[in-house]
């Protein structure tokens, strides 16, 4: 009876391991597929809104004490575009 026990007791075990992989695994892809459209949002937002910024921006529309920091959001949107880019190269390697 007690080798028994103690077999039924590493089946579960087993059992409830592989499930977990299972499970590791599966929410692994669902992590991966939610930082791809992460990414792919990121980086359709950033290259919309420096394409904003350089449009109004050619048409005068920010005030001389906005520049500054509409300057740096546009940096910000580029950073964020060379990353997107740099993760996609690497994902084509």
């Amino acid at each position: 009876m007690i080798i028994y026990n103690i077999g039924s007791r590493v089946k579960k075990a087993n059992q409830k391991s592989k499930s977990k992989s299972q499970k590791k695994g599966k929410n692994m892809s669902e992590d991966t597929e939610k930082d791809e459209i992460i990414y792919n949002l990121s980086n359709r937002v950033a290259r919309s809104t420096i394409a904003v910024i350089d449009t109004v921006s050619s048409r005068g529309g920010f005030k001389g004490e906005e520049l500054s920091t509409i300057g740096q959001l546009r940096d910000q949107c580029t950073q964020m575009v060379g990353i997107c880019e740099s993760r996609a190269q690497e994902e084509t390697e």
